[in-house]
């Protein structure tokens, strides 16, 4: 045999590989790609970040729906009750909208009186999305909620 001639037995023993190169050779090139992993999340990351502020965006809308349901129907439940007073229904609805923070809002309970002969009263809330959002608005910027429910008296 030749001296740079070897068997397999012989490589499978050797610290070298067939290239003649050792094997902490063989793993140097991996520091010659540590740009690569800031490159790939200097890619992804924008598209990373707006689908979290997007979906956390979406799921506060969702939540201003939700609530905006549950508002006009808890109110309107106060109104219809025999001696319920405008203000009780209206004090009702911002508790509930309260209950996720909203702050700017209109609001509008039908009759402006509740008296024994009403037959119905309606309570209607609109909310704008983009003062009541978490994040800055970019998928709802100028949209309302607009919520409305009318109940017959007892």
């Amino acid at each position: 045999m030749q001296p740079n001639e070897f068997n397999i037995s012989d490589q499978r023993r050797s610290p070298r590989i067939a290239s003649g190169r050792s094997k902490a050779c063989r793993f140097s090139h991996r520091s010659s790609r540590s740009g690569s992993v800031a490159v790939e999340f200097a890619l992804v990351a924008p598209f990373l970040f707006l689908f979290f502020f997007a979906g956390f965006e979406f799921c506060r809308v969702a939540m201003i729906r939700h609530t905006a349901d549950n508002a006009v129907y808890e109110a309107a439940r106060r109104g219809i009750i025999p001696g319920a007073t405008s203000g009780e229904v209206r004090a009702e609805a911002e508790r509930v909208l309260s209950t996720i923070g909203l702050s700017q809002y209109t609001l509008d309970v039908q009759p402006r009186t509740i008296t024994d002969d009403t037959e119905s009263v309606t309570v209607q809330v609109q909310i704008p999305v983009e003062p009541n959002s978490y994040v800055p608005a970019r998928f709802f910027v100028g949209q309302e909620i607009s919520r409305e429910l009318t109940m017959r008296c007892e």
